[in-house]
């Protein structure tokens, strides 16, 4: 008896942290109440906003159709594209881009939020470009950073930089110079283990003309630094300053003149890492072209902040009805089920926030659905339990027993949606992955309240007095 009310009083205490996590105004409103009163400077709780997705904040879809007539290795040529393109929208600060595969050749992009559709468009469609540059000189250097030197000062001054002599040798990287040699003609990078230490490395792989022009090159940087960029970012940088020197833990050194056409890049790399820099050279070296956008879809905020508040709206009204209809058919079971609902309701988009689920119009539908399907394992419970009353037994013997008799049922019917769900969130589009997700999060979250907090209520507020007052039952 004793187990059963801290049981409730834990329950209690997550509704709580869960309903306060998803909207903490009041709580905040109250702690602002406080601090001006007292002069205290208590804190606001921990708070998370919602990821909302294109639907609802705003923004641009865009469906691409990759040129792959000349590739061999389709699937390959389509999983490079899409990070070269991923890596193009985070640069870009778009926030919760999607960036998938459709089909065999279809590129999906989208952009939550983005204004500037035509400079989007434009950056996405640049050709991914993968470079290889030599090692500056001494004296090759000092004018480029003695330039640097006097833009910053006439920066600094408020003077126009344009007026300076050769301004815009300031622009140059005082490091590295481009050579001839680019990602056109790399054939393929791979990740090998050297046979003596079984350290991951990287073997590059040219075609005729890079063979020649990459000897060309590493025959005249012995003992230096080649800096890899694709897009103009240091591909194997890894202190984040744009350039690959001591600092960087895998910068690769040109050891002698390499001949044939293949090369590897040794360095104290994980083959995780490894496995990451020879997506990124054959991402930047695969011929694909996706040229315009062969759909375009554009979504303004004002539609977006009319279809939340529409599913706000539905989401309440379908959770009302749904009460409504627990505590006329089922009276005081009903109501603590209702409770439990809520319980259910402020938990699950909690965990919306924390994953963090990206919230679409087809995610909220899917919430939504789940609401109604989180009472179906209560009415298979109360269903039993009413069985079991007209038997003449008791009622803790009557909640055990319609809970344990149930639950084969419960189980079955929700591992059946939970198989469907996960069908969906494997095979579909974007569209139908946030309906697939959001309910199935919903289905799981409902076993635990229909089977855990729906009967620890019932054992705390129905009791031996009820015996008389069956109509509430």
């Amino acid at each position: 008896m004793q187990q059963k009310y801290w049981i409730f009083l834990v329950i209690i205490i997550l509704a709580l942290l869960a309903g306060n996590f998803v909207y903490p105004n009041y709580i905040d409103k109250g702690v602002d109440f406080v601090n001006a009163k007292l002069s205290w400077h208590l804190p606001h709780l921990w708070s998370k906003p919602y990821v909302l997705g294109l639907d609802l904040q705003g923004g641009v879809n865009l469906v691409y159709q990759a040129d792959l007539s000349t590739v061999q290795d389709k699937s390959g040529a389509m999983s490079g594209l899409r990070d070269v393109i991923e890596r193009r929208v985070n640069m870009f600060g778009v926030s919760e881009p999607v960036v998938q595969i459709q089909g065999s050749d279809r590129l999906l992009v989208e952009l939550p939020g983005v204004k500037d559709v035509k400079q989007a468009i434009d950056m996405i469609g640049q050709t991914p470009y993968l470079e290889f540059d030599e090692q500056r000189t001494e004296a090759e250097s000092k004018p480029i950073l003695d330039k640097i030197k006097e833009v910053q000062a006439a920066q600094e001054k408020g003077q126009d930089i344009t007026k300076i002599k050769d301004w815009q040798l300031a622009l140059q990287n005082p490091y590295f110079k481009p050579t001839d040699l680019t990602g056109k003609y790399l054939s393929k990078a791979t990740v090998v283990f050297d046979q003596t230490t079984y350290k991951p490395q990287i073997q590059l792989v040219f075609n005729g003309d890079g063979a020649k022009l990459f000897e060309d090159v590493t025959g005249r940087n012995v003992g230096k630094s080649l800096e890899i960029l694709l897009d103009g970012f240091s591909i194997i940088d890894t202190n984040g300053d744009g350039k690959i020197d001591a600092n960087d833990a895998y910068a690769p050194v040109i050891q002698q003149k390499i001949t044939g056409g293949t090369a590897v890049i040794t360095g104290n790399m994980s083959a995780f890492t490894a496995n990451s820099i020879a997506s990124r050279l054959n991402s930047g070296a695969l011929p694909v072209k996706i040229g315009s956008p062969i759909s375009q879809e554009t979504v303004g905020p004002t539609l977006g902040s009319v279809s939340l508040q529409k599913s706000l709206w539905a989401g309440i009204l379908g959770l009302a009805a749904v009460i409504l209809f627990m505590v006329i058919f089922y009276r005081l079971p009903g109501l603590l089920a209702s409770i439990a609902l809520l319980i259910y309701v402020a938990i699950t988009l909690a965990i919306f926030k924390l994953v963090p689920v990206t919230l679409t119009l087809a995610g909220i539908g899917g919430f939504i659905l789940s609401i109604g399907m989180a009472v179906d394992a209560n009415i298979l419970i109360f269903a039993r339990m009413k069985e079991e009353i007209k038997q003449g037994k008791a009622l803790d013997v009557a909640i055990r027993e319609g809970f344990g008799r149930a639950w084969p049922s419960i189980r079955d019917s929700n591992l059946n949606s939970l198989i469907v769900c996960a069908i969906l969130f494997i095979f579909s589009t974007s569209f139908i992955k946030g309906f697939a997700l959001t309910l199935s999060l919903g289905i799981v979250v409902s076993l635990f309240s229909a089977i855990f907090i729906t009967r620890i209520l019932l054992m705390v507020f129905i009791g031996p007095k009820l015996e008389k007052l069956k109509w509430l039952l």
